[in-house]
């Protein structure tokens, strides 16, 4: 296995069992050092976003070309070592699982003031007037969307970049949750942030669809119908990334996900995803087992897909005993 490669493996283990870390949290860093920039760089209009998004990224990207190259020299084993701690530093998947559980235990004990208040750890919507059903149904689609965005896509940025592609995704997904909202003060800053976001997500949100109805059964639910809440649904969400991710969830976990949204006071039209019942608080824990399998599935394809997809050198075959002339 590559040094990359196994550095992914060892990476994806290490969130699994530990979740983010507690303190000086790597991504807080670096959402900290945005925010100093960002009060010299902000101006009302999408060149200076640009630029904004442009050093961060670039800047963290370069970081993780300095570092793997100092890590090759020491050997596979450093690059390896590099690899696993840039991963786990910047995957999310234990700690999505941890929230979405935690919301889920409030709804069981029938604390929905208390779910309410857990839930805006996931989401950015309003969560004052959601009952039983809107706090479920708004923890899925947390779980959908955070799968793609924190699991896999960091996954396949470090399967195609290594390191400084682990850097860089996860510097350009903190920037679109830090300034890609679609506000009066955010619309034309935040614009590159947001559009870079939607550009690095379209693999991954598909790929994280694709596994989504592969391992459908897994959650008693049916592939056919999260293919087809896909292949219907997903074009009238708003998100050309979240749509297909959550539809496919929706169909997988054979229940009604999007409809009508308060963002600070904003409402979203997200439209229904699947055709199934409407969401109950047993679906959380449903859909964090659904995340899993799509998690692991992911891991599998980032770590063998290049062995499959890299042209093979032609084996030279081996001489008979005729044709080495030997009797």
């Amino acid at each position: 296995m590559r040094p990359a490669s196994a550095g992914l493996v060892l990476g994806f283990v290490a969130d699994r069992l530990l979740g983010d870390p507690r303190r000086l949290h790597p991504v807080a860093g670096f959402g900290q050092v945005a925010a100093a920039l960002e009060r010299r760089t902000y101006a009302d209009r999408r060149g200076a976003g640009a630029l904004h998004v442009g050093a961060l990224v670039g800047g963290a990207g370069a970081v993780g070309v300095v570092a793997r190259s100092a890590a090759r020299r020491r050997g596979p084993v450093a690059e390896a070592v590099l690899t696993a701690a840039c991963t786990w530093a910047v995957l999310g998947g234990r700690s999505l699982e941890r929230e979405a559980l935690a919301v889920h235990a409030l709804l069981d004990a029938e604390d929905l003031a208390g779910a309410r208040r857990r839930v805006t750890h996931l989401v950015g919507r309003d969560p004052s007037t959601l009952d039983v059903e809107g706090v479920a149904r708004a923890t899925v689609e947390s779980v959908a969307e955070n799968t793609s965005d924190a699991v896999v896509a960091p996954l396949v940025a470090g399967a195609v970049a290594g390191v400084p592609g682990l850097l860089a995704y996860r510097a350009a997904n903190t920037l679109d949750a830090m300034v890609g909202h679609r506000t009066p003060r955010l619309e034309r800053f935040g614009w590159a942030a947001a559009r870079l976001d939607d550009v690095l997500n379209l693999v991954p949100a598909r790929l994280s669809a694709t596994l989504a109805v592969v391992t459908a059964p897994l959650v008693d639910g049916s592939p056919g119908a999260a293919a087809r809440a896909w292949r219907r649904d997903a074009r009238h969400h708003p998100s050309p990334n979240a749509g297909p991710v959550e539809a496919a969830f929706a169909g997988a976990l054979g229940v009604r996900l999007g409809g009508v949204n308060v963002y600070a006071g904003r409402t979203e039209d997200r439209h229904t995803l699947g055709d199934g019942r409407a969401v109950r608080p047993d679906d959380v824990a449903r859909a964090t087992r659904l995340a899993r399998a799509v998690d692991v599935g992911a891991l599998l394809v980032c770590v063998l897909g290049p062995r499959f997809l890299k042209p093979g050198r032609r084996r030279a075959r081996r001489p008979t005993r005729l044709q080495s002339g030997r009797r």
